[in-house]
């Protein structure tokens, strides 16, 4: 799933090539992928990009005072194509679910690999009308969250910490795989709870959540959209890594799965050694 860093690289990438532009042609291919029919999303064609924002893992564009804004779910992706293919898409062939045409005859395709199509698209006149855009929490690279307001918004929280670093209300952009590598950073188990960290563990923790994110921005920023899947994985510690060295300390990388995802982690760094028990609890990631 593209999470902040990848979809912050992704705006990136997009500001030089759509801002300034005139968008054409929108075609749904996938049924699924719309979600609103209010503006339709015929309104924003022959309208100019003025913007590309990043809202937590939302990605929006901003279209002569209206707002396309796309989630692209666990299998989604957007491909760029400095020309698109003549004629109109067939709905229900492959994993095409949007086309978004420029005057240029460059555009791009959102599309979803698997057979769960939650890749959604969303045409408002305010981002604030999208559900998961309203209840994002603050976004953990703003200049204003510092680590009091970090430590505020864990008081209280009785979750496990790796539930409550995925939590989009909590904090917006965060999701498994980099909840993983902050935790790995911070040396911290991800079942402690969240309300028993102290003063030191709040600020460690702090540190590893916005140096593992700036880095992963770093990293992508300049990429070209379809190599910033490859570097996602590159720059992981421990997500995905499961039976491999540790590159800290090079004890084994485990794994302990859950009802439809799983995490990684060191137990040398982040358990006292003492391996997890790998059952199946999904309620602690709801």
């Amino acid at each position: 799933m593209p999470e902040l860093p990848e979809v912050e690289a992704l705006r990136d990438f997009l500001v030089d090539r759509l801002v300034g532009h005139e968008v054409v042609r929108v075609l749904p291919v996938a049924v699924s992928v719309l979600k609103t029919y209010d503006p339709p999303v015929t309104a924003v064609e022959g309208r100019e990009v003025t913007a590309v924002r990043r809202y937590g893992k939302f990605l929006a564009l901003e279209v002569g005072g209206l707002h396309v804004v796309a989630h692209l779910a666990r299998a989604g992706w957007l491909q760029w194509r400095d020309r698109l293919p003549d004629g109109v898409p067939r709905p229900g062939r492959g994993p095409l679910a949007l086309r978004v045409a420029l005057e240029t005859g460059e555009g791009f395709d959102l599309t979803e690999a698997g057979t769960q199509k939650r890749l959604a698209v969303y045409v408002v006149r305010d981002p604030q009308e999208v559900p998961g855009v309203s209840r994002l929490g603050p976004d953990p690279l703003a200049a204003d969250f510092d680590e009091r307001r970090f430590a505020r918004l864990l008081e209280g929280e009785r979750r496990r910490i790796k539930g409550a670093l995925r939590d989009q209300s909590l904090i917006a952009g965060v999701g498994n795989a980099y909840s993983d590598e902050i935790l790995h950073a911070a040396r911290m188990s991800p079942f402690k709870p969240a309300s028993s960290l102290s003063p030191e563990e709040t600020r460690c923790l702090y540190e590893a959540l916005r140096g593992t994110l700036t880095e992963a921005v770093e990293r992508s920023r300049g990429l070209a959209a379809g190599r910033l899947k490859a570097e996602k994985k590159s720059g992981l510690r421990v997500h995905g890594r499961t039976g491999e060295p540790c590159p800290v300390c090079g004890d084994t990388v485990r794994e302990v799965s859950f009802s439809d995802s799983s995490l990684q982690y060191c137990p040398t760094c982040q358990t006292g050694g003492k391996p997890l028990a790998d059952r199946r609890m999904s309620r602690l990631l709801k």
